[in-house]
């Protein structure tokens, strides 16, 4: 981060806003850093690098900036403004979309208040049927206008998810039991067996599309009184252009995952009802397997890098419980 820091330090101080007063919060993530000031939101890219993504060169941050603008304007016009440049005047001063060169790029966002994000207001029991019903119709409205992508998703791009879940689950075996992950590779191989045929004539038709990729309730907030989806992949067509149940299902999987049942099936059922054509939804047991063995080897990753015993300890068993809903799903346990 060493060649952000000046860029970062820019971005923490309020004058650089115009306002010398007040304060600027920050949140981070695995990729970005969010400074937040007054109405707005200041995203930047870190410059690192992971498997699915590098922003470690000033243009790749710069490209990542302008496809998340142009991607999430597609669920969320109004939360998405402007990309910007951090540019370094004459007298060495930085200062945003100046003549200088340009050190860095941002998102600006509209600011939201956190308690709007459906993560929050899961936790705080305030997420209700009806909102799930506009939710679902909202889903089902993105979908059927998202640009159809043939070349990815099908059976080779479900192989490939299903062989990176087990790798990177076998990197945990001192939280995740060795004959848990096993069953679980095998049992998902036989299920691509059995949908194959039909994941390949979904992807012909057109049911691979250019999604969202990370639709979680963390993903969706309330604004203006509407479920606006946020935040969507911009890094890796592949992990976008898939099948539109294998987004959904990322949703669905967090509904149940946090012990709301009833609100999962609501959605879904305004998701088909909403949609622009009947949908088959044998491949949903198989998908949603998918996302809760992602989810599971994420939260163990989670687990070995907390420092607190009692947070670590919370997310190894919260691994542990989406596993065992990976290899349910498969069985057609607890589907929504």
């Amino acid at each position: 981060m060493n060649d952000q820091d000046e860029v970062i330090a820019f971005l923490s101080r309020p004058v650089s806003y115009g306002a010398p007063d007040g304060r600027v919060e920050r949140i981070d993530s695995h990729g970005s850093l969010v400074f937040l000031h007054g109405e707005h939101a200041y995203k930047l890219k870190r410059a690192v690098a992971y498997a699915a993504l590098d922003y470690r060169s000033l243009g790749s941050r710069e490209r990542a900036c302008r496809a998340e603008l142009r991607l999430n304007r597609r669920t969320a016009p109004q939360l998405y403004l402007a990309v910007r440049s951090i540019n370094r005047a004459a007298d060495g001063s930085l200062r945003f979309d100046g003549a200088g060169p340009v050190l860095d790029w941002v998102v600006v966002m509209r600011r939201f208040p956190q308690e709007a994000l459906f993560e929050r207001m899961a936790v705080a029991g305030h997420l209700t049927e009806a909102l799930m019903e506009r939710l679902g119709a909202e889903i089902a409205r993105f979908h059927a206008g998202a640009e159809i992508t043939p070349q990815f998703g099908g059976p080779v791009a479900v192989r490939l998810v299903i062989e990176e879940n087990h790798r990177e689950l076998r990197r945990y075996p001192d939280l995740l039991n060795h004959g848990a992950l096993a069953a679980l590779h095998r049992a998902a191989l036989a299920e691509l067996d059995a949908q194959a045929g039909e994941l390949d004539r979904r992807r012909r038709e057109g049911r691979v599309r250019r999604c969202h990729g990370d639709l979680r309730l963390a993903n969706i907030c309330l604004l203006d009184g509407r479920p606006t989806p946020f935040d969507g992949i911009e890094f890796s067509d592949r992990l976008i252009c898939i099948d539109v149940l294998h987004d959904l299902a990322f949703l669905l999987l967090d509904l149940q995952h946090h012990g709301l049942d009833a609100l999962a099936t609501r959605l879904l059922r305004s998701y088909l009802a909403h949609a622009g054509e009947a949908e088959d939804c044998r491949p949903l047991p198989l998908f949603l397997s998918l996302r809760a063995a992602t989810r599971s080897f994420t939260l163990a990753c989670g687990a070995r890098r907390q420092h607190d015993p009692a947070l670590a300890a919370d997310k190894a068993r919260q691994a542990r419980v989406l596993l065992a809903r990976a290899a349910a799903c498969l069985r057609g346990d607890g589907l929504p």
